[in-house]
């Protein structure tokens, strides 16, 4: 009996996805290894003050693993490489995009405002994204029906990165508050008021962006569904927006006004990188323990 070759189309092809595999592979190594390093470096003080302390060598590492991460994003989520042109999405790399996008708003943010304090914690949750989004990089989709899908999905990106910064800074306003009543410093030296007024001009931008968002789906989708995901991205565009207005009409502040915040930003995380979870995880573990 004699073997045929394999058709050279498919040789071809599985030589092709090799390259963006091992892309992918490196990309993702060098954004865990750079996270891991600032994560693990320790400020020292500066000219023998406790109180003064500066990270040591931080930027460097930082940097590579931001645009190793970004490299990592472009070739996991524009579906380079896959045998049919689409896109590849999941719930994991939703989330290392939206700590992808917190860290470029710090990494600009930190040239004028010394937010020092939280550049390890946003090391670690990076790591662990992009260690996420290494293990579930998602399911290839074919190309959107409409030719505004992808802008839908840009915003969509954009606010919950935007959302994502506000909740860095109410966490902040937060520990700010608490060390002010115990009369210490507060965290970076930041005032209130100045930590105060940033996390609601990216709560007000990020219901902004996620209005757009929410109005183009409705709009180019032919019927709507009110499934999981649209009926919490809906309620979290409600519970943030509800903020503003009490934020405006009755002045709400403190912690009032974070745990609105955290509320809003927990139900737009649920909205699709929850669903995304059950779907792609839970589920398929469950059908595949159903079928053995």
């Amino acid at each position: 009996m004699s073997l045929s070759p394999a058709p050279l189309g498919d040789a071809a092809a599985g030589a092709h996805a090799v390259g963006p595999g091992l892309a992918l592979a490196i990309a993702s190594a060098l954004a865990l290894l750079g996270y891991v390093w600032v994560g693990l470096l320790r400020a020292r003080a500066v000219g023998g003050d406790p109180a003064a302390r500066r990270p040591m060598h931080a930027v460097p590492p930082m940097a590579l693993a931001w645009t190793a991460q970004f490299i990592a994003l472009y070739i996991d989520i524009s579906g380079y490489g896959l045998a049919t042109p689409g896109a590849r999405f999941g719930f994991a790399p939703a989330l290392s995009m939206t700590i992808w996008l917190v860290l470029t708003v710090y990494l600009v943010e930190s040239r004028f405002l010394p937010l020092d304090s939280v550049r390890r914690v946003l090391a670690w949750l990076a790591a662990a994204a992009v260690l996420l989004a290494w293990s579930f990089p998602g399911e290839s989709r074919p190309l959107a029906a409409s030719p505004w899908a992808p802008l839908h999905w840009v915003l969509g990106l954009a606010s919950y990165g935007l959302f994502g910064v506000a909740v860095l800074h109410a966490a902040l306003l937060n520990r700010a508050e608490q060390q002010l009543r115990r009369k210490q410093p507060t965290p970076g030296g930041l005032p209130l008021l100045q930590l105060e007024r940033l996390t609601f001009q990216f709560v007000a931008a990020g219901v902004g962006v996620l209005s757009l968002a929410i109005m183009l789906g409705w709009w180019f989708t032919p019927t709507w569904h009110w499934d999981h995901k649209n009926l919490l991205a809906v309620l979290g565009w409600l519970v943030l927006t509800g903020l503003l207005a009490g934020r405006r009409i009755y002045g709400w502040r403190g912690r009032r006004a974070t745990r609105w915040l955290y509320a809003g930003a927990g139900l737009l995380l649920l909205s699709y990188a929850g669903s995304r979870f059950v779907l792609e995880v839970i589920l398929q573990r469950a059908a595949g323990g159903g079928g053995a």
